[in-house]
């Protein structure tokens, strides 16, 4: 076993994403103050450069997503194997693969802060009733497609390299192997792109963890009064960490597979039961205003940067934000997304990344953050000290369910969907990361796994631990700088599509005998329609 594990590493991936993670963490406990002063200082300096970057290039994955659905690229599948699970439980997968944990936690919460401080772009005065449905408006686009865009790019491109052409390993480089070349994925390049991948998967996801996790933590101490301290938290973590282990080491189709389906029905039940409990009408009327509006403000909400209306911080604050912890969580995301793709075709792929599961999303957003926002408007329950900032945003899914009917069955549900997710989000991570430090094997060693299981666990636990100390907001500000730049290498994921597909299934704008740049005088030595992506360097 020990063999086997030392044999498949990629050692200078494994040591620098280790020494990284690790350092981090030792930092923070040698000089906290100092490391959060300094990330702080570089997370205001990229945001000043680079949010409209991250607003323009994830806006462009997103219709290029779309075109992928509609076009003709859209029936190349990735491999020649037919899919190895149901269409339901890859949904399943693919959703619970991170992304859910933070739906999860917000869901009851975002609604409500923009209900009191409205994106400017809409000029409403907060905690009015023109803000309601801007309220849900605005979380609805936060939440649906251009954060599961970056995920689904980035598992396109890794799976439609990785198993249509020969000796392209799985892993985040290979996203870029027409630009870098396939004889350069051991270069340089490759390994700077993996071990960054290796750092913004640890950074992003155990943020991701600690928020989940502290969810956890407040709803057993709001329910039941039961306070854990730093220990306790330990214990709890510690334990969610084993259980994470158990099913990452027992395989995708034993372990993440079953958990998921389990975890989406459930999932499914709360948000029924809260529009069905809640304000059903008022949801149903919320959820046509929101979606309509999402869609018709869809470019503007896109491209809004603040710009001249004093919006600038706001726009920093929430959607820059996001798309760059979504960014940081790409690599994970999509290097799962195509282990657990092969045999679909990209269409296929395309629409369940960014359609489908934005139908799962939207209605959970709608009903059950639109019931938060009805009950503070209305007086039905008091969300006033999470949106002053006084508790945390945790606590807002417990004063939810406390207000409606049966809500102490409600809140035992929701513990254990978040614990579901926990886990499902913990163990698809952590496959991924010892993917990236294998050169790419999809089934790595049981130690590598229960390795980065336990870094990660731990991160998660001290990401909690040192919330109350600003240590897991400094964190998230370093996973602002982790994630930015990989909207550099997301869009040079859609770029190296672009540049394969047209060159060898047929341009699609331009007529073939176009030269878009240079002589128009062919070589003998140009690369036909068959070449393999960086055959052509």
């Amino acid at each position: 076993m020990v063999g086997r594990f030392l044999d498949e590493l990629d050692p200078v991936v494994f040591v620098f994403g280790a020494l990284l993670t690790v350092g981090v963490i030792v930092a923070f406990f040698i000089d906290r103050s100092f490391v959060a002063g300094g990330i702080e200082t570089v997370h205001g300096e990229m945001l000043s450069y680079m949010s409209w970057a991250l607003l323009v290039i994830v806006f462009l994955v997103v219709v290029f997503l779309l075109y992928l659905i509609i076009g003709p690229w859209g029936k190349l599948k990735l491999g020649d194997e037919d899919p190895e699970y149901s269409f339901l439980s890859f949904f399943a997968m693919l959703y619970s693969a991170g992304f859910a944990a933070g739906v999860v936690f917000w869901g009851p919460t975002e609604g409500l802060f923009y209900y009191a401080d409205p994106n400017p772009l809409f000029g409403a005065e907060g905690g009015s009733s023109e803000a309601i449905p801007l309220a849900i408006q605005q979380t609805l686009f936060h939440w649906a497609l251009p954060q599961l865009a970056v995920f689904t790019i980035m598992g396109i491109a890794i799976g439609y390299f990785a198993y249509n052409y020969e000796k392209v390993p799985l892993r985040a480089s290979s996203a870029l192997t027409p630009i870098i070349g396939k004889d350069n994925l051991d270069g340089p390049v490759a390994k700077i792109v993996d071990i960054l991948a290796v750092f913004a998967t640890i950074g992003g996801v155990a943020t991701s963890l600690g928020f989940i996790g502290s969810q956890f933590v407040s709803g057993l101490e709001y329910q039941w009064g039961m306070n854990f301290g730093d220990t306790g938290i330990l214990l709890i973590v510690t334990t969610m960490t084993i259980l994470f282990t158990i099913s990452m080491v027992l395989g995708i189709d034993k372990g993440i597979r079953r958990l998921s389906n389990f975890n989406m029905g459930l999932f499914v039940l709360i948000m029924l039961a809260t529009f069905i409990l809640g304000p059903t009408m008022f949801l149903l009327l919320l959820g046509s205003q929101a979606i309509g509006g999402m869609i018709s403000d869809f470019v503007a909400m896109s491209l809004y940067t603040g710009a001249g209306d004093g919006g600038t911080g706001w726009v920093e604050s929430w959607t820059v934000f996001y798309w760059a912890w979504a960014l940081s969580w790409s690599p994970f995301a999509g290097l799962f997304i195509a282990r657990i793709s092969k045999g679909r075709t990209i269409r296929e792929i395309a629409f369940t990344g960014i359609v489908a599961t934005s139908a799962a999303t939207i209605p959970w957003f709608t009903f059950v953050g639109g019931t938060a926002v009805f009950l503070q408007d209305t007086g039905g329950a008091d969300f006033g000290e999470v949106i002053a900032g006084e508790v945390g945003a945790e606590i807002s899914g417990f004063i939810l369910f406390d207000a409606l009917p049966f809500g102490a069955i409600f809140m035992v549900a929701f513990l254990v969907l978040v614990t579901t997710f926990f886990v499902t989000s913990a163990d698809s991570s952590t496959l991924a990361v010892s993917m990236m430090t294998t050169g790419g094997k999809e089934s790595p060693s049981t130690i590598n796994r229960v390795f980065w299981g336990i870094v990660l666990g731990l991160t998660a636990a001290i990401l909690m631990i040192l919330g109350g100390e600003g240590g897991a907001g400094a964190l998230e500000q370093a996973v602002v700088i982790t994630g930015a730049p990989f909207a550099i290498v997301c869009f040079l994921a859609m770029v190296s599509l672009i540049k394969n597909l047209s060159g060898t299934n047929g341009r699609v704008l331009l007529q073939e005998e176009t030269v878009i740049i240079g002589s128009t005088e062919r070589r003998s030595d140009d690369p036909t329609t068959t070449a393999e992506p960086g055959d052509d360097d």
